[in-house]
């Protein structure tokens, strides 16, 4: 087609070139603006987080361990830990736009051209903060780069799955410490009083999919020797699509999020006395009894079916109920964001089509 349209400048194409290295170059592009994009979803699901976690900060959960009653939490707390949990994951992603963001073009078929071609001004002109060097390398990060941008999309995944299978059992009746308007939930088919979490469901599993993604990858370009492989053709068809799938879970954790109903008051009830256990050890110990006779003497007491506590709490250090230090985790998230620079990128590609 150029050459019907251009004649001798159309058979051009592949002078210095190969499709190798204009396939990996296109892969980098594709990957560069698809981790923007999902940089942009985290971003506002995160932002969510840290608002649903300062509302809801003075309303308190029960805290598990082992599944088992441990001791008082917050929806504060909750919500806040998943803000951060994103933090980490971003780290991750920005560990790997830096990667991505290596250009290869110039290695051609993988060990480069006779032509003398200038490499640093194609970096340049495409916004690519380095080169990828070494011709051959610049050809075994095929399969490679994939597998680390999917294991930075696997962190975010199994944040998003963690937080759908804590929905999940919240609305459980038996425990019922969250709700959701009738139109986000499901009813069944023969039990009328059914609110099946089915989005957090289908998040938990799609995310869980993605978690696979990095170990299919690994498994697809394991033992494959330097140079290019048809193998490597088929990664597309896996991480492409798992963008899309990754950002339409953060949207659908979004919409939920924004719709939840946070029950009030739980640690009334007195089924969760025993949570207040550690409260009333620590209140001794601060009287001066030493930690072992204070945890003793309330384990008595619990036994002995008398024990008293108090609902009250006072928690004050960093990143507790009292004190959830969200404005500092608010801080973390912007210093990862930044790093990505994703604005030298832009100008550049916008230099280069204007």
């Amino acid at each position: 087609m150029l050459t019907q349209k251009l004649g001798d400048a159309g058979k051009k194409i592949h002078s210095a070139r190969s499709r190798n290295d204009q396939v990996l170059v296109d892969l980098k592009l594709f990957l560069r603006s698809e981790i923007e994009k999902l940089t942009g979803a985290v971003k506002l699901l995160f932002d969510l987080l840290i608002e649903q976690s300062n509302k809801y900060k003075t309303d308190l959960l029960p805290g598990y361990t082992h599944l088992q009653l441990a001791m008082p939490s917050s929806f504060g707390l909750w919500f806040g830990a998943y803000a951060e949990s994103l933090v980490d994951d971003l780290i991750t992603l920005q560990a790997a736009f830096e990667i991505v963001n290596k250009n290869p073009l110039g290695s051609a078929a993988g060990y480069g051209s006779s032509f003398p071609i200038n490499r640093t001004l194609t970096t340049q002109l495409l916004g690519f903060e380095e080169l990828n060097y070494n011709v051959v390398y610049a050809q075994m990060g095929r399969g490679k780069t994939e597998r680390i941008v999917a294991s930075a999309m696997a962190n975010i995944a199994a944040t998003l799955s963690k937080l759908s299978m804590d929905a999940c059992l919240f609305l459980n009746q038996n425990f019922g410490f969250i709700s959701f308007p009738d139109e986000l939930t499901t009813g069944s088919s023969i039990m009328p009083h059914k609110k099946n979490p089915d989005v957090f469901e289908l998040i938990r599993s799609h995310c869980n999919r993605i978690q696979a993604l990095p170990n299919e990858i690994m498994l697809m370009t394991t033992n494959l020797p330097s140079g290019y492989q048809r193998d490597l053709q088929l990664l597309k068809e896996h991480i492409i699509p798992a963008f899309e799938n990754l950002r339409a879970c953060i949207e659908m954790a979004g919409l939920m999020l924004s719709n939840i109903e946070v029950k009030t008051d739980l640690l009334e009830d007195e089924k969760y006395q025993f949570l207040f256990s550690v409260e009333e050890v620590n209140k001794l110990v601060l009287e001066g009894m030493p930690f072992r006779d204070a945890y003793k003497k309330i384990g008595r007491e619990i036994e002995q079916g008398h024990f008293n506590y108090s609902t009250s709490i006072n928690h004050t250090h960093e990143g507790s109920i009292g004190n959830l230090c969200n404005e500092q985790i608010s801080a973390m998230m912007d210093k990862v964001l930044q790093r990505f620079n994703f604005d030298k990128v832009n100008h550049a590609l916008e230099q280069l089509l204007h």
